[in-house]
């Protein structure tokens, strides 16, 4: 099954130009496709753009444990619907991935279920070294520094520097300290307990709390020589701390805190409550700063789904995250159309650089002999994010009523067609993504 794209602008990974891309159900085979080339799907894109398939390294599917929220079928069909191609999924689920028992049993789900390719990262507890060393089906190391589900925090900094130094995959880090947050929960519990004011969230998981830790933990991945991801980053003072990097750390940037700020409580009350919380629209605008400078290397999503039933109830009941695999694409093109950030920059941001950052070879370009997951983009297109049309399982979006400029036309993985005419092949399935061998750092590749 050949399919040839038609007159798409492309962007490359060196040049942007209109130009016609022939593919399969492995790889791109060519990117300069003549006119008379025949094909057993030909497909006229009449000037909109191709892009790689996005790579989204931070998400929370709920299965096992808690699939009344979201499992793997419902958000890997976000994910297509969305322009992701690939999802690496986190260890908080119930039981926690932290053997290589439960790893395998996640694996083996995805591989019935998933229409979009998949990987799983393995989580990091204070007595589980032996299984982090024997993992190799796996992103990395996912650690906890604050806060989270089951068996997962993990604070002591001997525990972390074993696992720093004994270890042989990259680590991807939450990193907020918990004792800041703990003290912070004690000074405003009363306040908490008269007013539940959603706003205290950020004052409880405030920039101290996010600062202290990113600092900690960047100091150790250098005295180790590790390589360190520090996800979802929420304030401009972190962003200062990575620059001096020393080619061992990266970072992350989220929808949630790319799209939100402080004053977005007011109208959407605990919608917008998360870990790290919301910052001001100064630590907003860093943040796009640190991503159009590259001192930023990855957008991902943070896709952490809970029902609205749940959401809607009073803080502190209310848990932390937000849905966004299925709007994450369409979001950031309309900061495109905004001048905001550039089209080439989004896509390193979400396609090339985490394809790098977790050596997933032959992923993140549109280039020859590199897998055939494309998305076809409509920077014109209006469209209102509505909960209605919401298919991840929680059936909810912070951005019902929204009106979004730039949406994915058409997604293809493995050469597949998964998304076309708004509809989203459920019969499809895709890949578990292999890992080089060899674990290079970001930096070094």
């Amino acid at each position: 099954m050949r399919t040839l794209i038609k007159n798409a602008i492309c962007i490359l990974e060196d040049e942007t130009l209109k130009t016609n891309i022939l593919f399969d159900q492995q790889k791109i085979l060519t990117c300069d496709a003549a006119k008379t080339t025949v094909a057993d799907e030909t497909i006229e894109a009449n000037g909109l753009h191709l892009i790689p398939g996005l790579i989204d390294d931070q998400v929370h599917f709920r299965e096992p444990g808690m699939t009344h929220k979201e499992d793997i079928f419902y958000g890997s069909a976000g994910c297509a619907k969305g322009g992701i191609t690939t999802f690496l999924e986190m260890p908080n689920t119930i039981p926690s991935t932290t053997s290589n028992e439960a790893l395998y049993a996640k694996i083996n789900t995805a591989s019935k279920n998933s229409l979009v390719n998949y990987g799983f990262f393995i989580g990091a507890t204070n007595d589980n070294l032996k299984e982090l060393q024997k993992a190799t089906r796996t992103p990395g190391i996912k650690i906890f520094f604050g806060s989270s589900t089951g068996d997962l925090l993990v604070e002591d900094m001997d525990i972390l520097e074993s696992i720093f130094s004994e270890t042989n995959l990259p680590i991807a880090g939450h990193c907020e300290d918990e004792a800041i947050i703990k003290n912070n929960f004690k000074k405003f519990k009363k306040e908490i307990e008269i007013t539940s004011d959603v706003m205290l969230h950020s004052k409880i998981r405030d920039r101290k709390a996010a600062i202290s830790s990113t600092e900690k933990i960047t100091k150790l991945a250098k005295k180790t020589n590790k390589n360190m991801h520090v996800l979802h980053l929420s304030t401009k003072e972190e962003i200062e701390i990575i620059k001096n990097h020393q080619n061992l750390i990266t970072a992350e940037a989220c929808i949630p805190h790319l799209m939100f700020t402080l004053d977005d409580y007011d109208k959407l009350k605990t919608l917008v409550q998360g870990n790290p919380s919301v910052k001001t629209k100064e630590d907003q605008q860093a943040l796009f700063d640190g991503l159009n400078q590259g001192v930023i290397q990855v957008i991902a999503t943070d896709h952490a789904p809970h029902t609205l039933e749940e959401k809607m109830q009073r803080y502190p009941k209310s848990p932390s995250g937000m849905p966004s695999v299925e709007n994450s694409l369409a979001l950031m093109l309309n900061q495109v159309n905004k001048n905001k950030i550039s089209l080439e920059r989004v896509i390193k941001c979400m396609a090339t650089n985490p394809a790098k950052l977790w050596n997933i070879p032959h992923k993140g370009k549109i280039k020859t002999d590199y897998h055939s997951d494309l998305v076809l983009v409509d920077l014109n297109k209006e469209k209102t994010i509505k909960n209605k049309d919401q298919i991840t399982k929680c059936a909810w979006s912070p951005w019902d009523g929204q009106k979004i400029t730039g949406w994915p036309e058409m997604v293809w993985v493995n050469g597949l067609r998964v998304f076309a005419e708004d509809k989203i092949d459920y019969s499809k399935r895709g890949k578990e993504v292999l890992f080089s061998e060899e674990r290079k750092g970001f930096w070094n590749r």
